[in-house]
């Protein structure tokens, strides 16, 4: 049996506080060993997971802006991707190079529709793009060496919420083959092929047809509400709980519930989840 696993970030691997990891690390070091991808499936930049995937020693693929772009190392012969050839491209990453493979709009075109749709509902929206990093800064609490990585944006726009109809919007987004997917504080404008869920489903088969003949199970652990479409597409989902338990959005779906928030709850639910599967990793 092979396992592979998909993580959002923020509340989840990391704890929402602190953006502290500590705790998953010996959990982390246990699936590398076995050979098991820990892919990170994040509303978060590449620049962002960059900087995460080298302090934590990953190597696995990622997922980011809300399944708008698909990264792996050159020579990751793990996953085929055979079929996504010709949509392949190379970019540079800060220490070596990357293949990426888009599932969303360029963020030029996310922008401009996002100034569209603020005009169909006579209400402007303001994005990242439209804020200086300060007020960028002022609205996430990041420093502004974060908000520089979290601007870095390729696929999607994050804007603030309007004080109109959303459902409004989100139907006047799904016409022009848009996307709007409401959090806490932004909403976030991405192409209507992106998804955390789509890019499950992509490397899931791509894992597969590099493995012919192997049984592969998928898990999956989130927070949040833009992390339904991936927990829905995994064969294992987990929500991992914030200070006020697991969001109700979450918990009305009947998924497990981590023990514990952020990396210490998220340690404790992976190991569990891979002995459901036949594959001990020991005590977190």
């Amino acid at each position: 049996m092979k396992l592979i696993c998909f993580t959002d970030l923020d509340g989840t691997l990391l704890n929402h506080d602190d953006y502290s990891y500590e705790a998953a690390i010996p959990v982390i070091r246990q699936l590398q060993e076995q050979g098991i991808p820990v892919i990170p499936n994040t509303s978060k930049t590449r620049a962002e997971v960059t900087e995460l995937r080298q302090a934590l020693g990953l190597k696995d693929p990622f997922v980011v802006e809300n399944g708008s772009g698909i990264f792996l190392e050159p020579g990751d012969d793990r996953f085929s991707l055979e079929a996504h050839a010709a949509a392949l491209d190379e970019v540079d990453g800060p220490t070596n190079r990357l293949l990426r493979l888009q599932l969303g709009v360029d963020y030029g075109k996310a922008r401009g529709q996002l100034r569209m749709l603020g005009e169909a509902i006579a209400e402007p929206l303001q994005g990242f793009g439209d804020m200086t990093p300060e007020e960028v800064q002022l609205l996430t609490g990041l420093s502004l060496a974060e908000v520089e990585k979290a601007c870095d944006r390729e696929f999607s726009e994050p804007f603030l919420k309007p004080y109109g109809d959303l459902e409004y919007l989100e139907d006047l987004a799904a016409e022009r083959r848009y996307q709007v997917l409401v959090g806490n504080r932004f909403c976030h404008l991405l192409g209507a092929q992106a998804g955390k869920g789509n890019a499950v489903q992509l490397l899931k088969q791509a894992w597969s047809e590099a493995h012919p003949g192997d049984e592969v199970m998928t898990l999956g652990l989130g927070d949040s509400p833009n992390d339904l479409s991936m927990l829905e597409a995994v064969d294992i989902a987990v929500v991992v709980p914030g200070v006020n338990g697991p969001h109700p959005q979450l918990a009305e779906q009947g998924w497990e519930v981590a023990p514990a928030m952020g990396c210490l709850g998220w340690a404790k639910a992976v190991v569990v989840a891979a002995r459901e599967v036949g594959i001990e990793l020991g005590r977190s």
